[in-house]
């Protein structure tokens, strides 16, 4: 999965496999999490907000079913 280098509050890199429905998230303390089911509306509203760590806090974490990959 290809990741995107980003600095938005604690987010660090996001990449998303469309195929799999898979966002993986990697945090400022290199944590690594994927998210399952996540549609692609989402990655693209998430990959294009002027405001990535709230958009990802308010839609994503609690939403999806998470699992730590590092």
């Amino acid at each position: 999965m290809d990741m995107k280098q980003v600095n938005a509050g604690k987010l660090r890199a996001i990449g998303y496999d469309a195929g799999a429905r898979t966002l993986r998230v990697e945090f400022d303390d290199r944590r690594v999490v994927e998210y399952a089911n996540v549609p692609s509306e989402t990655w693209r509203r998430l990959s294009t907000s002027g405001a990535m760590w709230s958009y990802f806090r308010d839609n994503i974490e609690d939403e999806y079913a998470a699992r730590r990959v590092k």
